[in-house]
């Protein structure tokens, strides 16, 4: 009689002899593969120190500065474990759970910014994530692939797809800027306003679980690549799960600090609400991305490196975005997609630089540094981006 443990699976029996390949191995095995498979990891000695800053009433840099480094890893820590699931779960529900919880720590860092008022930060926090996915992420894959390969190849049609679709959500926010120039009574403009972005959020909603439909079900060939590699999972899928959830409410206790500590810090630096929001938000939760983007473009992969990317952009323009602009309506906080001339015309012509650049299926080291040229200008031009014009009219 053969007897084997959960966590191993039967291969093969041969001349009355079994043969077995070992599971994912105990708990306590699973835990400590999980903290240590990334470098990231080492920044979880700032998680006590950030809740304790919070705490005791450090001052509000040092709390930004100890919950911003506590999140990095978390966020790292969060994509793992959604990815273990989602190995375990199929490649639908997968692509769900990654929608899900791919831009957690965003979705959660800007529901509390949502809820104390901060809607600039909220705002800009959002813009600064699809900027950074387009131009520093994108940037940083071209340049550092292209400083190991003369040339490297991508898949045009889906990087097309992803890049047009942003085109459209460029559409859905200079409609709102064009309709706040309306001459008339401005509480009848800024009324109108939010009801154009409510019905504009319920549609983008809709556009993205199409989205969802075509990548996953009736076009997902497309998308597919030669160079993708089937991963196992390294965790059951009830530690996945679990670690998921107690990620996720680590998660909400940073970002609560580092929100709570944002009005403080821009007031002791002298940094405006927009800098903060679309230059060191976004870092937070997008530093998993950004290296798990940047290490497999320096493999070669450039399919799975622009997925990252460009899917991140579409997560939060056609998924966060609209979310939040229902949860504010929900909880009486009037956030709009209204964004300002100068932020809506960086964002047309990010796009714009990003479309001619994938056109031909092509990147190198030189496209790569136009793209991190372009996001250093930005981000200076952010940086003296003046104060009074935090809030909008």
């Amino acid at each position: 009689m053969v007897n084997y443990t959960e966590n191993s699976s039967l291969l093969e029996v041969e001349h009355g002899h079994a043969y077995f390949e070992p599971g994912p191995g105990s708990l306590c095995t699973q835990l400590k593969f999980f903290l240590t498979r990334s470098p990231l990891n080492l920044l979880l000695l700032f998680v006590p120190l950030g809740l304790i800053s919070d705490h005791v009433g450090w001052s509000t840099t040092a709390t930004f500065t100890l919950n911003f480094f506590s999140i990095i890893p978390l966020a790292s820590l969060l994509g793992l474990a959604t990815e273990d699931v989602a190995a375990k779960m199929g490649q639908t529900i997968g692509g769900l759970l990654n929608a899900t919880f791919g831009n957690a720590v965003e979705l959660i860092v800007s529901v509390l910014a949502l809820r104390r008022g901060l809607l600039r930060v909220v705002q800009s926090s959002l813009l600064g994530s699809i900027l950074s996915n387009l131009l520093l992420v994108l940037g940083l894959c071209f340049f550092c692939g292209g400083c190991k390969y003369p040339e490297q190849s991508f898949n045009v049609t889906a990087a097309q797809t992803n890049s047009s679709l942003l085109g459209m959500v460029v559409l859905s926010l200079l409609i709102p800027a064009a309709f706040n120039n309306l001459v008339g009574d401005q509480k009848e403009i800024h009324s109108s306003i939010m009801k154009l972005s409510h019905g504009t959020a319920i549609i983008l909603l809709i556009v993205y679980v199409a989205y969802l439909l075509f990548q996953l079900k009736t076009h997902n060939h497309l998308f597919e690549s030669e160079e993708a590699e089937e991963e196992d999972a390294n965790m059951s899928l009830g530690v996945s799960i679990g670690c998921l959830f107690l990620v996720t409410f680590i998660v909400s206790f940073c970002a609560e600090a580092l929100v709570g500590s944002i009005e403080g810090l821009t007031k002791q630096l002298g940094l405006s609400e927009t800098f903060v929001g679309i230059i060191l938000v976004p870092i937070v939760g997008n530093a998993a991305e950004h290296m798990t983007a940047v290490t497999v473009a320096m493999k070669n992969k450039m399919d799975l490196s622009l997925s990252v990317a460009l899917g991140s952009s579409m997560q939060i323009a056609l998924f966060v975005t609209p979310i939040l602009v229902l949860i504010g309506w929900i909880i009486g906080q009037p956030l709009s997609l209204f964004f300002d001339t100068f932020e809506t015309t960086v964002l047309f012509i990010s796009v714009l630089i990003v479309n001619y650049l994938i056109q031909d299926g092509k990147s190198n080291w030189l496209e790569g540094l136009t793209l991190l040229a372009a996001y250093f200008i930005i981000g200076m031009a952010f940086f003296f981006y003046p104060q009074t014009l935090d809030a909008h009219p």
